[in-house]
């Protein structure tokens, strides 16, 4: 089974969005600036290292880098049975398991980045990695400080983050290297996330959560709070307030993926971090990343391998979700919008479409396809209420 998987700030680089200016999912970069009122085409094209580090920069620029690939994604009818997402990308997950509206959660990121901008220029606070030594050493080493240090990531076997304030991560971090740690050493961060010092964020934050509508996640979203799958709407706005003040439990939540038969894993965004967590704790896993159009195809003819090699294993026990099969000459036209589906007069199985036809409407925007090609399956009928990015139409292109 696949899963994707959405990285937290960290990830962002200068020009990250140049990929994707040309691609038809850049439009979220527009609505994205619309609903936040801030230049985010300008942060993801123009904006330097040191600004794009700051906290409300670095977010931001990262969730919505990582929706355009989504977007672009779910237009080849890729898909996934799960999502998960580290620290800011659990906002990914909940974005594309259909929990938060994308308006929403563009919202949430903006304010959550914010919040934790103002909390940590109030509270001195930073990081640091220690490798090599066991978790339960680490919170050894962060209790005989005595003082403000604790664990904020579990991040695979043998690499944990610790946060607090400076003065008592450095002492953490001595100990540390006395119980054994290869190495010990800060992170240039502008403050210590995931960690108690994070209250005043947290709570601000939680104002903004109470006013946004959650949704049963289409597939399970597995949370950083307790490592665990969840689909409850009623679960996600405690565990998002939770989750600025508690540790990310990333490795426990690629072990829980690991044991529910999950077999590939697909980052989705800016740079490989998550892609190289996975090769350190889940060493039989398929994985791969798509940062940029070029490398979809490259998706496609990995999911597709993963399919072959389930299917041969045992095709019973390994259930494949509809879409997961699709190869590079098959593409999705999805819905870029919820509401009612109105079936245009364009839109018929066996008919050969271009690129920018549209087969229909909803609520009132045009359904238009990205791809040349010929029409394999209508998947919505007129008068249905469709999700965002719910596949329309079935392609087959020339090549």
């Amino acid at each position: 089974m696949i899963v994707f998987t959405y990285p937290g700030q960290g990830s962002q680089a200068p020009g990250m969005g140049a990929a994707w200016v040309d691609h038809p999912s850049w439009e979220l970069v527009e609505e994205a600036s619309d609903a936040t009122s801030r230049d985010i085409s300008t942060l993801l094209l123009d904006t330097e290292q040191g600004e794009l580090t700051r906290t409300r920069n670095a977010q931001l620029a990262t969730f919505v880098t990582s929706m355009v690939v989504l977007d672009a994604v779910s237009r080849t009818g890729a898909e996934a049975a799960a999502h998960a997402g580290h620290s800011l990308g659990e906002y990914s997950a909940l974005a594309a398991a259909g929990v938060l509206d994308f308006a929403d959660a563009v919202k949430l990121v903006n304010e959550r980045g914010d919040a934790m901008q103002a909390a940590a220029d109030e509270q001195d606070g930073t990081m640091a990695a220690i490798l090599g030594l066991e978790d339960d050493q680490v919170d050894i080493a962060c209790q005989k400080t005595a003082g403000n240090a604790w664990i904020a990531n579990y991040n695979a076997p043998g690499q944990v983050v610790i946060a607090g304030s400076p003065d008592d991560l450095d002492r953490a971090c001595d100990t540390a290297k006395e119980l054994g740690a290869k190495r010990a050493m800060r992170l240039s961060v502008g403050g210590a996330f995931h960690s108690p010092l994070m209250a005043p964020a947290r709570d601000r934050l939680r104002k903004a959560i109470d006013q946004v509508e959650f949704r049963t996640a289409e597939q399970a979203v597995y949370c950083n709070v307790d490592a665990m799958a969840h689909t409850d709407s009623a679960d996600f706005p405690d565990l998002l307030g939770a989750q600025l003040t508690s540790p990310v439990r990333w490795r426990q939540t690629l072990r829980a993926l690991e044991t529910d038969g999950f077999t590939t894993f697909v980052e989705l965004g800016p740079g490989t971090v998550l892609t190289g967590l996975v090769k350190r704790a889940v060493k039989t896993a398929g994985r791969c990343s798509v940062q940029t159009p070029a490398e979809i195809d490259s998706l496609l003819e990995t999911l597709a391998g993963a399919k072959e090699t389930d299917t041969a294993a045992d095709a019973a026990a390994t259930p494949v979700l509809e879409g997961e099969h699709l190869f590079a000459t098959e593409r999705m036209v999805v819905s870029p919008a919820a509401g009612i589906f109105s079936l245009g007069d364009g839109c018929a199985e066996g008919q050969r479409i271009g690129i920018g036809q549209v087969l229909g409407t909803v609520n009132g925007q045009d359904v238009v396809s990205s791809f040349e090609g010929q029409i394999m399956g209508v998947l919505a009928y007129d008068g249905e209420r469709v999700t965002s990015r719910q596949p329309i139409a079935w392609l087959r292109t020339s090549s």
